[in-house]
């Protein structure tokens, strides 16, 4: 790469780390997916069980193990398994990954397309969101791409030699999510290597050796993890690797039809969803002239005399893309790995659009700045008290005054009033020199969405979001109960998927386990008010006492928590 290639590159990893490390240890965890990942971790350091270990009780991880041993490396160095500490494995992903394709299409295409894809990426909602949260999502995603890249690299210096870092990558994404992680880059790669005249053996050979290859580091954990786990653990690697392909699994998981994800990656691409939306009224169409005859050669030669970018992205967005259509199980962070590859094709429209059609990313820029100024208004209304809160009603109407209420009481600072005040600084600055250049227009409207998500992620969410965690609920069972095993009674008890009280069992250091699995004669019971009714029901052999009703709402199963005293009544 050359000075300027070089000088976009840290100017983008910049961003990137100002936008992601800078804000994810704000925000109190607040739903179950997080802590029940982060709590895996905190077990390895607390039992010191790296390969199989236990927590809530009774769980083993539904995962392998790669994302649980980077934030317990990351927390035994920082002293302490926190929410800053499991997000950032995430937000290092989403940054490598960014860093790794802005690399790929500067070689391929041009450092200015690169980086506004690689802007793009950042700031699209699905992305951004996956890169601040301590799931496994965006480190699959991250391994897949870069082990995307890697392959394709490979492939276009005539499959020479052997794609070690490609490999080492899709081994990191088998031990982050399974065998899919090695699948699914391996096949977008074969499909492009078939279509550009590679013969079929030849490629099956290859694969076959690269796949082979990526499965030894792995194999190690799944020898090791079956050891300890046995038949248990290959029920649970079969279930969750082959009988959720086939919607055979033995409780429902995210099921939805095949539309569902065309309606994800819509959602997913906001605000930029928008912006495709606005243009399509500006481009003036050419009459169709369909002809149905020959149809297939014409979209044959077509693809064929693509680019190597192009047709690699293309492959890389439509392969996955359908690969997730086929179970029955499916989520919007599955298509995580497609996204870089449509910021790729939207970077070079919105370099058309601003060379042929800029009025489309001014009245973008402005309808962005008014959302800027919008959310600057709303917060000044509840500041001084406009907003009352009986517009709230309904079940979540306690979550939303309990929003309303931080938002309202939020100590402010220079550093807050700094955040609250950057996208409308970026939205001036698109004021003034959108008429300059294109790529000033390009920089300047990109520039109001990165301040939105600055703005959001420093400000607004963590006050929103920590509002609605059970982090007090915890931190007074603590002050009642400072030691000792706790118990925790669900009713809603689904096999294969059993719910637990994650957040509160994080914060107290995984001494909440299941009641019914272990059958105490005494001791504190965490349990929603509807719950303890079975309770009482079910073990009518003790006695229950009510020692603290916390009135919130659990971020967990949205249950009303209480505490309760128990004993079994003497013979």
């Amino acid at each position: 790469m050359n000075n300027k290639e070089k000088k976009l590159l840290l100017i983008l990893v910049a961003i990137c780390v100002i936008s992601l490390i800078s804000f994810i240890g704000l925000s109190l965890f607040n739903t179950r997916g997080e802590p029940r990942e982060a709590i895996v971790s905190l077990s390895m350091l607390k039992y010191g069980n790296w390969i199989l270990p236990v927590n809530n009780g009774i769980d083993i991880a539904y995962k392998p193990p790669f994302l649980h041993w980077c934030i317990a490396a990351i927390s035994y160095i920082y002293g302490e398994v926190t929410p800053f500490t499991s997000r950032l494995p995430s937000s290092l992903a989403l940054i490598a990954m960014i860093a790794v394709g802005y690399v790929f299409f500067t070689k391929r295409k041009d450092a200015t397309t690169a980086f506004i894809a690689g802007i793009i990426t950042l700031t699209c909602f699905e992305v951004h969101r996956a890169g601040t949260s301590c799931r496994v999502d965006m480190l699959l995603s991250a391994l897949m791409v870069i082990a995307l890249y890697q392959l394709h690299k490979w492939g276009e210096k005539g499959m020479k030699g052997f794609p070690v870092f490609g490999v080492l990558a899709l081994s990191g994404a088998f031990l982050t999510k399974g065998p899919v992680g090695i699948l699914l880059p391996c096949l977008v790669e074969f499909v492009y290597l078939l279509i550009r005249g590679t013969k079929p053996l030849k490629l099956i050979g290859l694969f076959i050796l690269i796949g082979i290859s990526a499965c030894i580091i792995p194999a190690f954990w799944y020898i090791a993890a079956y050891r300890q786990g046995g038949d248990k653990f290959l029920e649970l690697v079969y279930e969750e690797n082959v009988l959720r392909f086939l919607g055979k699994m033995s409780y429902s998981s995210h099921e939805n039809p095949a539309y569902y994800n065309v309606i994800t990656v819509i959602a997913g691409y906001v605000p930029y969803t928008l912006l495709v939306l606005i243009s399509l009224f500006a481009i003036k169409y050419k009459s169709l002239n369909i002809k149905m005859d020959h149809w297939w050669t014409r979209l044959r030669n077509r693809i064929t005399s693509m680019d190597s970018a192009h047709l690699f992205s293309l492959l890389s967005i439509v392969i996955i893309f359908v690969f997730y259509c086929i179970p029955k199980s499916k989520r919007s962070v599955y298509l995580l790995p497609i996204y870089p590859f449509i910021a790729f094709f939207l970077a070079e429209y919105i370099m058309y659009l601003a060379k042929k059609h800029s009025a489309v990313l001014k009245t973008f820029g402005n309808i962005m700045s008014g959302l800027t100024i919008l959310l600057i208004l709303c917060f000044i209304a509840v500041r001084v008290g406009l907003i009352p809160e009986t517009i709230f009603s309904g079940k979540h109407a306690s979550e939303n005054i309990n929003m309303l209420r931080a938002l309202e009481t939020k100590e402010l600072n220079i550093l807050s009033i700094i955040l609250i005040a950057v996208p409308l600084i970026a939205s001036f600055i698109f004021w003034r020199i959108k008429n300059q250049s294109h790529n000033k227009l390009i920089f300047s409207m990109l520039g109001i969405i990165w301040g939105l998500f600055i703005s959001l992620d420093g400000f607004y969410q963590p006050i929103v979001l920590s509002s609605k965690s059970d982090y007090d609920v915890a931190m007074k069972i603590k002050e009642i109960v400072p030691e000792g095993r706790l118990y925790s009674y669900r009713t809603d008890i689904v096999v294969g998927d059993r719910m637990h009280p994650f957040t509160i069992n994080f914060y107290l250091g995984d001494r909440v386990v299941p009641f019914d699995c272990f059958n105490p004669s005494s001791g504190y019971l965490i349990a929603g008010n509807d719950d303890i009714d079975t309770f009482k029901k079910t073990y009518t052999s003790y006695n229950v006492e009510e020692v603290y009703n916390f009135n919130h709402r659990s971020c967990d199963d949205k249950k009303w928590l209480h505490l309760y005293r128990f004993a079994k009544q003497a013979n």
